[in-house]
């Protein structure tokens, strides 16, 4: 019998793979294939959940973003409106002040005008008197009458001219 290379190898090759089959090998590589396998599964699912935890905590802190945008928002709007109230109750309160002061001014002068008119009547009636007196005391003739008019006259008209300035 002639026995050739290739039928050793082949022996060979056959005993190689009883000796795999008989070490329980194709099982191990089986089993750390499917162990990998889960393992990986396993890190893709807690991927995903940590996607998702990552997502919700996104949409919680835009969610937090816009109410405190709104509620910068409504601050400032809260603001305006008391800013604006404030300013027309000062302009309110301001307008009553000069109204006030303006009715008191109108008053002192109103008040000053009848002093004045007093004054001018009491001393118009002062110089009447005098000049009576002064035409009684000094006779009755007609040229020291016509002068002692016109020197009460003038005397009445300065006194009038004082009061007004």
């Amino acid at each position: 019998m002639i026995i050739d290379a290739t039928f050793w190898v082949a022996v060979s090759f056959f005993i190689f793979v009883i000796g795999l089959i008989y070490l329980k090998v194709p099982q191990k590589i089986n089993s750390s294939l499917t162990n990998q396998i889960t393992e990986i599964k396993k890190e893709l699912d807690e991927a995903e959940k940590l996607k998702n935890e990552a997502k919700n905590l996104l949409s919680d802190y835009e969610s937090k973003i816009d109410k405190s945008n709104k509620e910068t928002k409504d601050i400032i709007n809260k603001a305006k409106k008391e800013s604006e109230k404030n300013i027309l109750e000062k302009t309110k309160k301001f307008h009553q002040v000069m109204d006030n002061k303006k009715k008191i001014a109108e008053q002192k002068i109103t008040q000053m005008k009848q002093n004045a008119l007093n004054d001018i009547k009491n001393h118009s009636i002062k110089i009447g008197i005098e000049a009576v007196e002064s035409l009684i005391k000094n006779s009755v003739d007609k040229a020291k009458l016509d002068k002692l008019y016109i020197k009460n006259l003038e005397q009445a008209k300065t006194v009038l001219k004082q009061t007004k300035v």
